[in-house]
């Protein structure tokens, strides 16, 4: 079975959108009104202060439904209509002012209510469409070609109406299994098109370049295109691509060319590292201002132990203490674990560090060669 993480199907788009739970809305109408009643006791002008809980609705329509607004609104007219009737005010206009300003403060924000539910819902559905395009543009997993088995987690954190640019990919070239996980610099739908353009090149380049450090080339390539006609369109900021490549060729030590990316860990007998990574290159788009082309290097024999690869998503995660995942210790307390069950006991143990503060895309593979 794969254990691709992806997010539960988001029903946010189809239901009221509050942070405001009925009994906090009627505990809050009646506390603040005695409140305000009390208050003019207190001054021996009862019920004077109740005109002031006009803005009730109004605030009620922020974090609330349309029927608590609506709720909200009718409770204030009426307490207002009593303590009118109570202790009028000396002019009849004044009366009628009074209880006319409250009833079209409170429509408007009825209206109001509304206007932001289904603006909210409109940006969770696009949010949502752009979350399961990510998926479907990336590989289920596990993958297994020839030798080599790549199991993962991919979580696309969808935060603030915005989603991450994390991808992956593995294919089976010419040349031997070729493995890219990559994140975007920043979020949106910009980052998902520099990402796809990423996804795209490699997808080609892996099978026609013979070099890993070539296929390297055409993806700094690709984004320095898509950054040329983002600027062209005006539509976004240069963005940048780190990324990590791999190559398992059957007969040659396996190669890797970093692009400033978060460098992968080995796990083997019990005992978790990182992988010492000699050249790390600029992030993809930036290759111009590199003074020396990129290079792939050899790794050390896999055939023994995993490799765990990642993006910023999991080791910048923060706990309740605000401290980051420390995924050097927790991989170690892992190491033990099963080649084909150690991604998801790792994606279980983040999610138990972090809890629903993950703020960014979890995208988290490993590579065990037989």
């Amino acid at each position: 079975m794969p254990t691709i993480r992806t997010a539960a199907p988001d029903t946010r788009s189809t239901r009221p959108v509050s942070l405001l739970t009925n009994r906090m809305l009627v505990a809050g109408l009646i506390g603040l009104t005695l409140l305000a009643v009390l208050l003019g006791a207190f001054a021996d002008e009862e019920w004077r202060h109740v005109p002031f809980l006009v803005f009730l609705p109004a605030f009620t329509a922020g974090i609330g439904t349309v029927r608590q607004t609506s709720i909200a609104a009718a409770w204030v007219v009426l307490a207002e209509s009593a303590a009118l009737l109570h202790r009028p005010l000396p002019a009849v206009s004044a009366n009628v002012a009074m209880l006319s300003f409250s009833v079209v403060l409170s429509a408007l924000s009825i209206v109001g209510c509304g206007i932001r539910i289904r603006q909210q819902q409109e940006i969770n559905r696009l949010r949502s469409v752009s979350a399961a395009l990510q998926r479907q543009m990336l590989r289920p997993l596990p993958v297994r070609l020839r030798d080599v088995t790549v199991d993962g987690v991919y979580e696309p954190v969808e935060e603030d109406s915005m989603v991450g640019g994390d991808i992956y990919e593995v294919v089976e070239s010419p040349f031997g299994v070729r493995l890219l996980i990559a994140d975007v610099q920043g979020k949106g739908l910009p980052a998902l098109g520099a990402a796809f353009a990423v996804l795209m090149a490699f997808r080609e380049a892996a099978q026609r370049e013979r070099e890993l450090a070539d296929v390297a080339v055409a993806l700094d390539e690709a984004v320095a295109r898509y950054n040329a006609y983002a600027k062209q369109q005006e539509r976004a900021p240069e963005r940048f691509v780190t990324a990590l490549l791999l190559c398992f060729a059957e007969g040659r030590a396996a190669e890797l060319v970093n692009c400033g990316h978060i460098p992968p860990y080995h796990v083997r007998a019990g005992r978790a590292e990182p992988l010492p990574v000699r050249e790390t290159g600029l992030p993809l788009g930036l290759g111009a201002l590199a003074d020396e082309p990129r290079v792939a290097e050899p790794l050390p024999s896999t055939a023994e132990g995993t490799l765990v690869l990642c993006t910023d998503g999991v080791t910048e995660a923060r706990g309740p203490d605000g401290t980051f995942y420390p995924l050097h210790s927790r991989l170690r307390a892992l190491a033990a674990t099963p080649a084909d069950g150690l991604a998801a006991a790792l994606d279980q143990d983040l999610h138990g560090f972090a809890g629903d503060r993950l703020r960014d895309d979890v995208a988290l593979l490993t590579v065990h060669t037989d």
